[in-house]
C-alpha cells in the first residue's frame, strides 16, 4: 500500500509512527500528525517527524501534500468521514491522493463515541466512525475524490482516492 504514495506524505493519525517510519526508511519525505501527546512523543523518539495537532487545525504545508494517509481505521477520526475527507482534500495538492483503510464490503458505515483502553488507563471519549468499502464511493465523491482503486489484502481493505 505504501508503494502507492506520492511524496511528500502526511500521515494523519500517525500514532507511534509505524507507517511514518516505514516511509522514512524508503527515503520518502513524510510528516506525521497526531493529537495524542504520548504517541507523538513515542514516534519522535523513534525518529519520526511528527506534529502534535488535530488534522482539523492548520497544518504545515496545507495544500501541498502529494498524499495523505488514513490507515488503521483513521478515516473515522472526528466521527464524520465526509468532513474528514473534505479536510484531507484541503491538505493535498490538486494532483494528490489519499490512501484510506476501510472496513470490508458489507460492513456498516456508522458513527459512534469510543475511548481507548490500555495498561489500566483509558482516554477520554471521542467521536469515531467506520466506513464500509462499498459505501466509500459516495463519501469520497462528496469530498472531491474519485475512488481510483479498492483492494483487500490479508483481511484488510484499502482505497486509493485521487483528487477528482
Amino acid at each position: 500500500m505504501l508503494e502507492r504514495v506520492i511524496a511528500p506524505v502526511l500521515d494523519i493519525g500517525c500514532g507511534p509512527g509505524r507507517h511514518t517510519m516505514a516511509l522514512v526508511r524508503r527515503g520518502v519525505a513524510v510528516v506525521g500528525v497526531d493529537c495524542e501527546p504520548a504517541v507523538v512523543k513515542l514516534a519522535t523518539r523513534r525518529g519520526a517527524n511528527v506534529v502534535l495537532r488535530s488534522v482539523f487545525e492548520p497544518l504545515p504545508g496545507d495544500g501541498s501534500w502529494g498524499s495523505a494517509l488514513l490507515l488503521d481505521g483513521n478515516v473515522g477520526i472526528g466521527g464524520d468521514p465526509a468532513g474528514l475527507l473534505r479536510r484531507v482534500r484541503e491538505v493535498v495538492r490538486d494532483d494528490g491522493r489519499a490512501l484510506v483503510e476501510v472496513e470490508p464490503p458489507g460492513s456498516p458505515t456508522r458513527s459512534m463515541i469510543v475511548r481507548l483502553e490500555a495498561g489500566g488507563g483509558s482516554t477520554e471519549w471521542f467521536p469515531w466512525a467506520q466506513v464500509g468499502a462499498d459505501r466509500l464511493l459516495g463519501i469520497a465523491h462528496a469530498a472531491g475524490f474519485d475512488v481510483a482503486e479498492l483492494w483487500g489484502d490479508g483481511g484488510r481493505w484499502f482505497a486509493r482516492l485521487d483528487v477528482g
